[in-house]
């Protein structure tokens, strides 16, 4: 997928974008990997890179990187699914290839200040050109106007696209979904004096983007692909869409109050938040289980006729598997086990929250948008037909492996910090590190490293599948 591809059977340049975006994607993909390598090893280590690289830097480096690369591969996602929902080429690709040269200098310039300029003075300069100071959204604030600019000019892409084409379901729900995604993100661009005025906003932008409208694009995505990959009933996909609009966009904003515990508003908000923090990956769940019994329902019949399943994206097709299960261990399970307010008062910034993370990101979005790289090489090669190779099962099975060895490693770790932290010593600064120095926690730390070793191996066997598969499937046809 990333390699140049001279004989390329994409017929419409707004899919040739898309492979843009996926490309740097991947690259921030494992930039991601490498810095969260190093801030494992930190946790251990604390002198590792000690002023030269600090923990504070490679974790904001870490998470900024994952939380890019997503929205790169949702651009190209959008890019790739537009032509085949609408029926024509995207309005505009001149300026959205001007878009994409824009944000990604902007990306690579804001990068090498994290990397090489990393803190400034407190005045407004700061604010300005190096760093915000809000966690998640350190941007400085002229990359955060022109990632608003970026945004503004990719919807109108895809909004007058959509006037202008045929309107299915899918493309009415990511529409609708993409305008929400980019006015969230204007919660995040003011300050207030009022700390929990400012927390409050903040929230807006970082649950109102992965626990409502990160899923909703999920389950676009979900849906368009197993169209695509076993034809499934496009009725029956987008009845399970609008679904999980009704589900998620209430859900998703009364599922905020499970974070309003610790700014002060009021109490009645803790065990609703709770509570619907818990319904969000219900119906992409159902979706998945009402497309799958559909369709073996009716490849039983082909079957016993003598036909085949018709699965043409095998590599695709098992990332989406993951991703149901993945969506709804990680933002599910994990995620409603700790938020209880009775509950949250003990985990609340223990590594319970990290292991909840890790598991959810991993589960609900990069397995969905992995799919989607395999979906867009098989339409680059013009392959009909793609089947899993030696390097795509070492992949998948490397990264499963090494992501839920590393949740299951931080849930230990937050579980030692829960006992002796908070419990036992009184949530003091003196229990914070008696409890970051006692065996279990160290020890499961170390396994969450040793986990991450794993991760990134899977990771470069999957650059190694998508630089390959679709030549090697290619071959195979002829």
């Amino acid at each position: 997928m990333l390699n140049s591809i001279k004989a390329n059977h994409l017929q419409f340049e707004s899919q040739k974008i898309g492979m843009m975006y996926f490309r740097v994607a991947i690259i921030l993909f494992g930039a991601q990997l490498l810095m969260g390598l190093i801030a494992a090893i930190q946790f251990l280590y604390p002198s590792f890179l000690f002023e030269l690289f600090d923990f504070s830097v490679a974790r904001m480096v870490h998470i900024n990187a994952l939380v890019v690369w997503m929205l790169y591969a949702m651009i190209g996602s959008v890019y790739y699914m537009i032509p085949d929902e609408t029926g024509r080429e995207v309005i505009g690709i001149g300026i959205a290839k001007l878009a994409f040269w824009v944000l990604t200098l902007a990306v690579t310039i804001v990068v090498l200040v994290y990397i090489f300029v990393q803190v400034g003075p407190g005045k407004e300069s700061t604010i300005w050109f190096i760093n915000e100071g809000r966690e998640y959204l350190e941007a400085p604030r002229w990359a955060d106007i022109g990632i608003v600019v970026v945004v503004l000019i990719f919807y109108y892409n895809v909004f007058a696209t959509y006037l202008k084409g045929q309107r299915t379901g899918i493309m009415t729900v990511m529409v609708a979904n993409l305008f929400a995604l980019a006015g969230l993100y204007l919660a995040g661009m003011f300050f207030t004096d009022n700390i929990s005025m400012d927390q409050y906003w903040w929230w807006w932008v970082i649950h109102l983007w992965v626990e409502a409208t990160w899923e909703v694009f999920v389950g676009t995505l979900a849906a368009y692909a197993l169209i695509k990959i076993i034809g499934a009933k496009r009725e029956i996909v987008e009845m399970w869409l609008w679904i999980e609009v009704l589900m998620l966009f209430g859900s998703g904003i009364l599922g905020l109050g499970h974070h309003y515990f610790w700014i002060g508003t009021p109490e009645y908000w803790w065990e609703i938040g709770a509570l619907f923090s818990a319904l969000e990956p219900v119906p992409l769940v159902a979706m998945f289980v009402h497309v799958l019994y559909d369709w073996g329902k009716e490849q039983g019949a082909v079957h016993a006729e003598g036909g085949a399943h018709a699965i043409n994206n095998g590599p695709a097709m098992a990332w989406i598997v993951t991703n149901a299960f993945g969506n709804f261990l990680g933002a599910g399970i994990w995620g409603f086990f700790h938020t209880l307010p009775q509950v949250n008062i003990y985990t609340h910034g223990t590594q319970f929250t990290s292991a909840h993370g890790h598991l959810s990101f991993f589960g609900a979005y990069a397995t969905i948008l992995i799919g989607m790289m395999y979906l867009v090489t098989q339409g680059a090669y013009g392959v009909k037909h793609m089947k899993a190779t030696k390097l795509f099962k070492w992949a998948i099975t490397l990264i499963v492996l090494g992501l839920m060895g590393m949740t299951v490693a931080l849930t230990i770790a937050g579980y030692e910090q829960v006992l002796v932290e908070r419990a036992e010593l009184g949530a003091t600064w003196n229990a914070f590190f008696t409890a970051q120095n006692l065996h279990w926690y160290v020890q499961a730390q170390g396994w969450r490293l040793a986990m991450g070793v794993v991760t990134f191996v899977g990771f470069v066997f999957l650059v190694l599948d998508l630089l390959t598969i679709g030549k090697v499937s290619k071959e195979a046809e002829v």
